[in-house]
């Protein structure tokens, strides 16, 4: 038995340390060491494991118990960017931000229509949008391959934020709002493109290997081209002379490189008012989440929900509210 609780006591070490391994994505670039960006993706498994590994030190009264549940203090910031529970706002917005990935309308355009003009938002912002798929009801738009942004408040200055031909896409926004300005950047870095067949587990252990080697060789080359990406967004972001409200499908989850880059000097307004699951990517059956709306520190947020109620693509929309004062 002692032999036993000595390897569960490594095992939970080594659990520990992965977990405290995903923080070093805000330091180190994929194109350093690309690996360290695959333990942002199995943050929700490891820290589940954690605690169950904490609930045994716990039942067994061992002094250890104390040690793992004062670590699990500095990683509770990182589990809010999955699941988040913040007290109700009882102040009222008056800036409403619809995101989607709305997978150029193949789940039916007209549900996507539906729905947007029923949400009555001020700003849509949309990622894998097609030219054919213009937001009905607003009369502004600014436009760029596969992205657009919709609003109902005049656009003073737009601008394509230029990325490696045939990645992702981004654009920005200058609308102003209440009498203050504020930049809306919307961002598609490249997709992965996995086909569910070849990363759905299997019994055979050698067709396993396979699929294992087929994930890696679509993640890294990708984690790569997204620092390159995140790098040119980054420069618009600290760039900007307005508060910035940043949405959009990252290809990326919390914890990830990109995520920590693109939201220095930004608050995740789901962290900050968000309650429940963060998962926003429903064609797999693990949560993950990618869809985001991060905005400036002097901006504030009210609301924001994850609209699981509809299935208008693969991805549910992101709607956050905010209040917006006169400068």
């Amino acid at each position: 038995m002692r032999i036993f609780r000595a390897m569960l006591m490594l095992a939970h070490l080594a659990v520990v340390l992965l977990l405290f391994g995903t923080m070093l994505n805000a330091y180190v670039p994929p194109r350093i060491f690309p690996y360290l960006n695959l333990l942002s993706l199995a943050f929700p498994g490891l820290f589940i494991l954690h605690l169950l590994l904490c609930l045994v030190w716990i039942i067994s009264w061992k002094k250890r118990a104390f040690l793992f549940l004062f670590l699990t203090l500095f990683l509770l910031q990182p589990a809010k960017r999955w699941i988040n529970f913040t007290s109700e706002k009882t102040e009222k917005g008056n800036l409403k931000v619809v995101t989607l990935n709305a997978k150029g309308g193949d789940y039916g355009l007209g549900e996507i229509y539906s729905y947007l003009k029923n949400q009555n938002a001020d700003i849509v912002l949309l990622q894998e949008f097609t030219s054919d798929f213009p937001v009905q009801g607003y009369e502004y738009t600014a436009n760029q391959r596969l992205i657009a942004i919709s609003s109902r408040f005049e656009i003073h200055h737009q601008e394509a934020i230029v990325l490696e031909e045939g990645a992702g896409s981004a654009l920005f926004a200058d609308i102003k709002i209440n009498g203050q300005i504020i930049r809306f950047i919307t961002v598609y870095l490249h997709p992965f493109s996995f086909e569910k067949q070849k990363v759905k587990p299997a019994d055979d252990f050698e067709e396993n290997k396979a699929k294992s080697k087929y994930i890696l060789k679509q993640l890294i080359p990708n984690f790569k081209r997204h620092q390159d990406e995140v790098e040119k967004i980054r420069e618009v972001i600290q760039n900007s002379p307005y508060p910035v409200i940043l949405t959009g499908d990252f290809n990326a989850v919390p914890n990830s490189y990109e995520y920590y880059q693109l939201s220095t000097g930004l608050q995740d307004v789901f962290v900050a008012v968000g309650n429940g699951n963060g998962t926003s990517f429903h064609d797999y059956k693990i949560p993950i989440r990618i869809d985001y709306i991060f905005a400036s520190e002097s901006l504030q947020p009210v609301s924001h929900q994850i609209d699981r109620s509809v299935k208008l693509s693969d991805h549910y929309p992101v709607i956050a509210e905010f209040k917006i004062k006169n400068p």
